[in-house]
């Protein structure tokens, strides 16, 4: 199948696999056979069916996301239990992203933030049990390898908002649910456990091999009046990959030896990275109903995420003044490749340790009486995010005299690995010491993020009655306060030596790591923060002038109120409505603390700058749903929708300087005045079901942004940061107190528009003879013309949306019948602009080659006997071992290449 091919292509993005299960969808729609000659009824308050988990399946988890999909009154996509317990994943995010219209941004291998229909992740919000949830992230996106995918219930993507959905995201809102005890007929014992194996092997003192362990149960006592449950998953897994890199950016400075206006990197590097993954997680419910009016539920969730890491790597400048390039290839203004003269590569140690904490409470109460409910909820949520990065250069030389210099054989890649061969050896550790390399001895850095977000929410629904009882059900108010605050701090500083230049000594050495995958032959490894606690000194600083901007806090109060009324109503005896409409206010106040350093009395001093503003959004939505004869339904929704900005464009940080050329002052930082991304959305979506069986979708969906945050630099008033007496260094008064500043501004938006197709479907409804297989598939084209600049950025100009794959695709098929399971499940997405953290810990933008990413499982479980409730699984992660490739905005420029590996994972799971 063409979707198993290694071969990288820059055609047309295929849509063939995808095209053909539509054609199937289409072939079922079309056989009178399937037909339905009533209209479909919807039943207002209906009791929530009991859940069991003994009915297992890959079937079960399809037909239950089909009914929640069937049931909604907005346009949604939604992963059952069963569903998600089935697919091969690490996360709740590699799951996500196989919805359709949804796709993941790979980080370090794993699926880590989501894109709904096209948008950056900043631009979706992320509940859990209907709550918003904070991030260890530096913004609001959710990284959402936080989350197991054993200890969530189902998962529903909202992607059209309506007025009681709090928490509303500008793309889509994402709500994952934790299971309901009292849901579920009897106790219930989940037991998983799993080993894998990385294909890339050993490297430096990192194994291949990982674990996975889960356990989950599930009870009610006192007559089903308490139900409990509690979860727990454990993950260890190895960090390992290959990857080449360039500096950022690509630039056409003189060279020697290289023709004039030749585009070139200021440095190349060849890495093998190694290390571990560590992840707790732990959740649990008490549910407490002691009639059917009133229940009240506790929920608790909690993860811990850490990782150890280092980079093993050969780095080379390529900018400095005693090189030069003979021979030298250069392709369409770029260079290809050649021979870099007397340069002075470094082996370096680069070692992350991170540790992530989440912590999430929440209690809801809710009364029902005959004509009304009233829902109460308390929650609170809590991440800290604590980094260290320590690094060690070493350099050939002699007894750890200044360095040999040494040539260099380079290769650029595009599609491929880029090469570097030196000419010396640098395998042998005894001719490598740390000292004053081009890059000092080494420099580290120690961030800490703290998010904290309170809420209390209070709704109430009434019941229609009279003579709106022809058109309305019932009508929803309510009101919902949050209150988050986030901070992030980061202090730096040179890592020096006690003493002169030193080799590693045996003792903190790994060993040899293998570069071959970029021509680099092997270097050492070894212990990095051993070698610093010994021979080094680190004395990190957040006082440093140009780490004062790095340092902020930004707090947020939301308050929100709504109210919207429920529609059910026959039309006619061939057409039902149902749905809402609404309205939503949020009135936000944000404010943000920080520092910045004051210049202005000649002597540089630290001062506190605080700034901030609040604003009042009005947000009207409409859900209609039109139910046709044959299960067809039509569904319309009009919304104004909002996105608040990310938090650190929020910050009230800056940096000032003084251009003594022009006599005005210059900044940079953040604009803690911005208002939110708004816009104004149409969505339509033709449905056609079969029961819960089946379903075939098409849909197309039409934003107006207004307004776009993006990086600009605009004239702004330093009056309050100079005195009016204020003397420039050469004894000068300014000639104006405003001058340029860079910040995230609101400015132009535009029009984002797409179409989605998607379907599911056992193929036993065309021919018997296929019973047992079936297939899932959804393709979604999203356009748009809105551009943005970064001025601070490295990839040019009128740059895409920032997460926006024109094309992306998922198609899973799979077969299951008398135990035995099988299924292949593919997600592709055409290239798009990532955010992707730089050295220095920022967010920087960068192009990244579209992914095809494809995993494969086969099992069996054991329905009879002294094994009943047994499954035995094999899954292969990333079966393509597909890289993840990035560029400066011209394929031909390269920034990085990286492979992780394909996973094999065998295990087995146990229910009962």
């Amino acid at each position: 199948m063409s979707i198993f091919a290694n071969k990288r292509s820059t055609a047309a993005f295929q849509l063939n696999p995808v095209a053909a299960g539509c054609a199937l969808f289409v072939a079922a729609f079309a056989m009178p056979a399937m037909a339905q000659t009533t209209a479909p009824e919807y039943v207002a308050d209906a009791p929530a069916p009991i859940a069991s988990v003994v009915v297992s399946g890959i079937r079960r988890g399809i037909e239950d996301a089909i009914s929640v999909k069937k049931d909604s009154n907005s346009i949604v996509e939604a992963i059952s239990a069963e569903d998600i317990g089935k697919l091969p994943d690490v996360s709740i995010a590699e799951s996500i992203s196989r919805l359709p219209g949804l796709s993941a941004q790979r980080v370090a291998g794993r699926a880590q933030v989501i894109s709904v229909r096209g948008l950056s992740p900043d631009f979706a919000t992320t509940l859990l049990n209907g709550r918003e949830q904070v991030s260890t992230g530096d913004n609001r996106s959710v990284e959402f390898d936080q989350y197991p995918s054993e200890l969530m219930a189902g998962v529903t993507v909202y992607k059209t908002p309506d007025a009681g959905l709090v928490g509303q995201g500008l793309s889509g809102t994402i709500d994952m649910q934790t299971v309901r005890p009292l849901a579920f007929a009897g106790r219930t014992v989940a037991l998983n456990a799993r080993g894998e194996k990385n294909s890339l092997g050993k490297i430096g003192n990192a194994k291949d091999t990982g674990t996975r362990f889960s356990a989950s149960y599930i009870d009610q006592f006192a007559d089903r009046t308490i139900g409990i449950a509690l979860g727990y998953a454990r993950i260890e897994t190895p960090i390992l990959s290959n990857e080449t890199g360039l500096y950022e950016p690509w630039k056409r400075d003189a060279r020697n030896g290289l023709p004039a206006g030749t585009f070139a990197s200021n440095g190349i590097k060849a890495v093998a990275r190694s290390g571990r993954n560590e992840r707790d997680g732990l959740m649990g419910v008490l549910q407490y109903r002691p009639n059917k009016q009133w229940t009240s539920i506790i929920d608790v969730y909690a993860s811990r995420f850490k990782a150890e890491e280092t980079a093993n790597q050969l780095e080379i400048s390529l900018e400095q003044s005693e090189s030069n390039y003979n021979p030298v290839t250069v392709n369409n203004g770029t260079i290809a490749g050649g021979t870099l003269n007397n340069v002075r590569p470094l082996v370096r140690g680069m070692y992350n340790k991170r540790k992530d904490d989440i912590r999430a409470f929440g209690w809801s109460n809710e009364y029902k009486s005959s004509d009304w409910t009233i829902f109460g909820d308390l929650n609170y949520s809590k991440a800290k995010r604590n980094e260290t990065g320590l690094e060690n250069n070493l350099q050939y030389s002699n007894g750890g005299a200044s360095a040999i210099l040494d040539k260099v054989n380079l290769g650029y890649g595009n599609g491929g690995f880029s090469q570097l061969t030196p000419g010396l050896d640098y395998s042998n550790s005894n001719n490598l010491y740390v000292g004053n390399t081009i890059y000092g001895s080494g420099y580290g850095k120690v961030p800490h993020v703290e998010d904290e977000l309170k809420g209390a929410k209070l709704t109430a629904n009434v019941r229609a009655s009279g003579a709106l009882e022809k058109a309305f059900s019932s009508f929803d108010f309510g009101v919902n306060y949050a209150d988050r605050s986030k901070s992030k701090r980061q202090a730096e500083g040179a890592i020096n030596l006690v003493g002169g230049a030193v080799a590693v000594p045996g003792n903190l050495q790994y060993g040899a790591v293998d570069l071959g995958f970029a021509g680099a032959g092997s270097i050492p490894s070894w212990n990095v923060p051993g070698f610093v606690s010994q021979y080094m000194s680190f004395l990190p600083s957040e006082d440093l002038i140009y780490l004062i901007p790095k340092a902020w806090t930004v707090n947020e109060k939301v308050i929100t109120t709504f109210a919207k009324a429920n529609i059910e109503a026959e039309l006619s005896p061939a057409v039902s409505l149902r749905g809402n409409f609404g309205v939503q206010m949020q009135n936000t106040t944000q404010s943000s603390d920080s520092r910045f350093v004051d210049n202005s009395s000649g002597t540089s001093q630290i001062k506190p700058v605080h700034d901030g503003k609040s604003y009042t959004d009005i947000l009207p939505s409409m859900n209609l749903a039109f139910g046709f004869d044959g299960q067809q339904t039509v569904r319309v929704a009009l919304a104004k929708q909002l996105a608040r900005p990310k938090m650190d464009q929020l910050r009230s940080a800056l940096e000032i300087n003084v251009d003594t050329a022009k006599r005005e002052p210059n900044g940079s930082g953040g604009n803690a005045q911005l208002d939110p991304w708004r816009a104004k959305a149409f969505d339509i979506s033709y449905e056609k079901y079969f029961d819960k069986k089946a379903y075939f979708a098409a849909a197309a969906f039409f934003k107006k942004i207004d307004t776009y945050i993006f990086t600009q630099t605009r004239r702004y008033d330093f009056s309050n940061y100079f005195p009016a007496n204020y003397l420039m260094t050469t004894g000068l008064p300014l000639n104006s107190r405003t001058g340029d500043y860079t910040a995230a501004y609101n400015g132009k938006g535009g029009i984002l528009k797409g179409v989605e197709l998607s379907g599911s479907m056992p193929l036993n409804m065309l021919t018997k003879t296929l019973d047992g297989f079936g297939v899932s598939a959804s393709a979604t084209y999203t356009d748009s013309k809105i551009t943005i600049e970064d001025p601070s950025g490295s990839i040019g100009n009128n740059i895409p949306l920032p997460g926006l794959s024109k094309r992306t695709t998922n198609l899973t098929a799979y077969y299951e019948k008398d135990g035995f399971e099988t299924r292949v499940s593919q997600r592709r997405r055409s290239d798009f602009v990532g955010e992707i953290g730089n050295f220095s810990n920022d967010r920087a933008l960068r192009y990244v080659v579209g992914e095809n990413i494809v995993d494969f499982q086969i099992g069996y479980t054991f329905n009879t006997g002294a094994m009943k409730g047994v499954g035995l699984v094999l899954q292969v992660n990333n079966l393509r071992n597909a890289a993840y490739e990035t560029y400066n905005g011209d394929r031909a420029q390269q920034l990085e290449y990286a492979k992780y590996g394909r996973t094999v994972i065998a295990g087995m799971n146990y229910k009962f």
